[in-house]
């Protein structure tokens, strides 16, 4: 059975990483928020698995409360922002898809190089999807810094906290869960916020683009 759970669990970590790359080359803010609630169903199966084959019980509420945070809350959430912002569909890149997934590409194999040494050390059965976590964190963060708008940056930055999560699981079978429900309020409340910023901006400005906040600096 725990050869069985391994299997699954290198399933979930191979579809994060294909969800990772695909969150990078998507254009549509829509598909980015499907995909990003798809990443968090992922997570979320990968920790419930974790949970039955290493009898840690408190990861089984670590991925409720993935589910109800990442897979319903926060996409239904972006949903409405985007909604009434009546954001624009096609997501400007800094760099066209091929160059940004090339970048990406040297990533993960730097991502792997990285977490060998420490998959390792690692007495967890998750061991071996450590390397997959640190590439889907570098990945977001990639597509983080190569979005113009604010919209598909904030989901990079909550797709890389799922990466973080997956990384801590794979390590340490997770955080406490005072730090999981810690961070998870963290997470609602800074959406709150930005939702308030993103709204003054186009008010402003009338865009999104970040690049209109240089004004501010000039000004």
């Amino acid at each position: 059975m725990t050869d069985f759970s391994g299997q699954i669990i290198n399933l979930c970590a191979a579809l994060l990483l294909l969800v990772a790359f695909g969150m990078l080359s998507q254009r549509r803010v829509l598909s980015l928020i499907n995909l990003f609630a798809a990443q968090g169903l992922i997570l979320t199966i990968s920790t419930a698995v974790v949970a039955y084959s290493s009898h840690q019980s408190h990861l089984y509420y670590s991925a409720a409360l993935t589910l109800v945070l990442k897979v319903i809350l926060l996409p239904w959430i972006l949903h409405r922002l985007i909604r009434k912002l009546n954001v624009k569909w096609d997501i400007e890149t800094l760099f066209n898809i091929p160059a940004t997934m090339l970048i990406g590409i040297v990533l993960v194999i730097f991502a792997f190089n990285l977490a060998a040494p420490i998959s390792q050390m690692a007495g967890t059965i998750t061991k071996s999807t450590l390397g997959i976590a640190m590439a889907s964190v570098l990945l977001s963060f990639l597509m983080m810094i190569t979005r113009s708008k604010a919209v598909p940056q904030v989901i990079g930055f909550l797709a890389m906290e799922n990466g973080l999560f997956f990384a801590a699981t794979s390590a340490t079978y997770g955080m406490p869960m005072v730090v999981e429900l810690g961070i998870a309020l963290d997470v609602l409340v800074g959406m709150f916020i930005l939702g308030i910023f993103f709204f003054q901006i186009r008010e402003t400005f009338d865009s999104l683009d970040l690049k209109h906040m240089e004004k501010l600096k000039e000004d």
